[in-house]
């Protein structure tokens, strides 16, 4: 893992709210990520589809802002992004119920969920996943109430402004009101705390010198280049 100057200190300032720098991540909840499996899901290590939320932890170095630079290492052709829904926490989340999960929800922010391209998702791929940077959040989070359904948002992503993948938030295995009262089941999640709804698959990768943008309906565009670790 990474060091050093790319680290944001937390709290994280993504206006107008501030938050806690704690992002969690969850895959396979988007349809299409699950079908990329294909048989294998069935297979071992895996035996059976999820039957209950997959998290990961997007540490606080990871953390980063419209037009921060994301950086290759050395010896790695490219990247993935995955264009997820952020949900912020509003307030203290603990065994919600599903209708009254959305309550707990402060706002939602673009979050781009850069990782190395990796096959496996059986054991914690932090040193594909937890780099320094590989989470530029933002452009601002925008209120809950200004979000009618956040489970019919489309997702766009743009690869030196050429688009390459579209999705929806209406694809989700689990709602976003579904998956917070999942995840409150047995974890808390606090005020600033980020919860990525899942990003679709295959996710687009970005080589070197290319720029990604992610946009979703009604939260604006997030974009940041990609340039070798040595550039």
């Amino acid at each position: 893992m990474q060091a050093g100057a790319g680290c944001f200190s937390i709290p994280f300032d993504v206006p107008p709210y501030r938050l806690s720098g704690a992002v969690y991540g969850t895959l396979l909840n988007h349809r299409s990520a699950l079908a990329a499996l294909g048989d294998a899901v069935s297979r071992p290590p895996y035996g059976a589809p999820p039957d209950a939320p997959v998290l990961y932890i997007k540490p606080r170095n990871t953390l980063g802002k419209p037009g921060s630079v994301v950086r290759i290492p050395a010896g790695i052709a490219e990247l993935e992004v995955g264009a997820c829904l952020g949900l912020v926490i509003g307030r203290t989340a603990c065994r919600v119920s599903e209708p009254r999960a959305l309550d707990y929800v402060a706002g939602y922010l673009i979050v781009a969920d850069v990782s190395i391209p990796h096959s496996s998702y059986h054991r914690p791929a932090v040193r594909f996943k937890a780099r320094d940077g590989y989470c530029p959040l933002g452009p601002a989070v925008t209120a809950r109430a200004a979000i009618a359904d956040p489970d019919a948002l489309a997702i766009r992503t743009y690869l030196d402004g050429a688009l390459v993948q579209t999705a929806n938030t209406a694809d989700s295995i689990r709602s976003a009101a579904r998956l917070l009262a999942d995840v409150t089941d047995f974890m808390t999640l606090a005020p600033g705390d980020v919860l990525a709804l899942g990003a679709a698959g295959p996710a687009p990768r970005v080589r070197s010198g290319q720029t990604a943008r992610i946009e979703i309906d009604g939260l604006g565009s997030l974009g940041n280049p990609f340039m070798d670790d040595a550039s």
